[in-house]
């Protein structure tokens, strides 16, 4: 095989198993390797490092295989910087583009490494022309002739560093399961959420219309009250059904008090997105005491961002719910700036939308009934969630019980 390129590895290779997925990847496509030098840490704490001569039988192969370890955070060990080429169609990357990850990368120029900014996977990098820093772009931002970043060389990724361990051994150690004790969950998710609180970072809660459907708004108030959720993702179910609760004291026509439909209840949803119509926004049937409780309301009194992601079964919609995805993407892109820790209740496609914009670093936590949403999350890349498998309301009520506490 007289195809050769030498990599390297650094960090957490060993605990994390990430040195043995390189090499795995390697024979898996009929390549082979030499170990040129490995330094193992000592303790815990330390990181380990190793260097690999990578040997494929064409140079295809060889780039397949580069492609394939780089985000295992196999990185040349040519020091070159890295290549880029302007964007010859408005709205479409070069040819070669580096698609990027939701870990934390890096590219080389002039000689330097500098941090991507805005990091977030299924990009491009864009090279300002002007300030001469790299960060990810999504596809339909691109605008003709911006520097787009191509090829893997000059950049180098920095894969997720392994969760500390509390025992050797864990029992149902996977991060998805309906077996898990939900107190101790509740109790991480809760300390979490504070050490976001008290960093100064926002949280974001992602949510979906059964939060209203199993009676857990009164919660979610409790939550934005303390302090709890600075920034909320949804569409236009939950907030129709909120304000439906708020109206007429109904979700869907059921009753809240005693759980059974009521006459013409079928309606009521249709009739809170006319009167907010009527009104003209959220904000001014709040303001003008159209709607006085529930979590649109909490929203609104204390200045708690939301955004309406529309889709096409929706009613109405409200007149706040953004019909356009590519603009609601973006205005979803500009809130996530500053987020420490995200919360996904009961919703798969809010959850998973909100999981492509967020970089790995973010801690998420997904509660559904159906462990299917929190597997579609984390297969899908957003690799940093927990998963909890229960019931919403049960959930939160304990979650703010917690929160309380401190």
């Amino acid at each position: 095989m007289s195809f050769v390129e030498e990599v390297e590895l650094h960090g957490h290779i060993i605990d994390s198993l990430l040195l043995p997925k390189v090499l795995d990847e390697i024979i898996t496509q009929g390549g082979s390797y030499i170990i040129k030098d490995i330094r193992v840490g000592q303790r815990q704490t330390d990181g380990s490092h190793a260097r690999i001569e990578v040997r494929a039988d064409s140079a295809e192969a060889l780039r397949r295989m580069l492609d394939s370890i780089h985000d295992h955070g196999a990185v040349p060990t040519t020091t070159t910087d890295c290549k880029t080429e302007p964007a010859d169609i408005a709205g479409t990357f070069p040819e070669k583009f580096y698609s990027t990850t939701n870990f934390r990368t890096q590219i080389r120029m002039g000689g330097q490494w500098i941090e991507v900014a805005d990091q977030e996977m299924d990009c491009g990098i864009l090279i300002d022309p002007a300030k001469r820093t790299p960060r990810c772009v999504p596809m339909t931002d691109v605008r003709l002739g911006d520097p787009i970043v191509v090829g893997r060389a000059g950049l180098r990724v920095f894969p997720a560093e392994p969760r500390a361990r509390d025992n050797l051994f864990e029992f149902m150690a996977s991060p998805v399961s309906s077996e898990k004790p939900k107190g101790v969950t509740v109790r991480e998710i809760a300390r979490a959420m504070r050490r976001s609180r008290d960093a100064g970072e926002k949280i974001l809660a992602v949510l979906g219309p059964a939060v209203v459907h199993t009676g857990s708004v009164e919660h979610v108030c409790q939550m934005i009250r303390m302090g709890f959720l600075n920034v909320l993702f949804t569409g236009n179910a939950l907030a129709t059904h909120d304000i439906e609760l708020s109206l007429f004291g109904t979700s869907l026509g059921i009753s809240a008090d005693h759980g059974l439909p009521i006459e013409a209840g079928h309606e009521h949803h249709l009739r809170a997105i006319n009167t907010v119509r009527r009104a003209g926004s959220i904000r001014a049937a709040v303001e003008r005491g159209i709607i006085t409780s529930g979590i649109m309301y909490e929203c609104v009194r204390h200045d708690v961002p939301f955004l309406l992601a529309g889709s096409i079964r929706d009613d109405g919609p409200l007149p706040d719910v953004i019909t356009d995805t590519l603009v609601a993407q973006k205005l979803m892109r500009d809130q996530v700036p500053g987020v420490g820790f995200a919360l996904m209740v009961a919703t798969a496609l809010h959850a998973i939308a909100t999981g492509n914009l967020l970089p790995a670093w973010v801690k998420v936590a997904c509660v559904d009934i159906n462990p299917a949403t929190v597997t579609k999350l984390t297969d899908r890349g957003s690799v940093q969630t927990v998963g909890v498998v229960t019931d919403v309301e049960p959930f939160l009520r304990a979650l703010v019980a917690e929160l309380a506490k401190g």
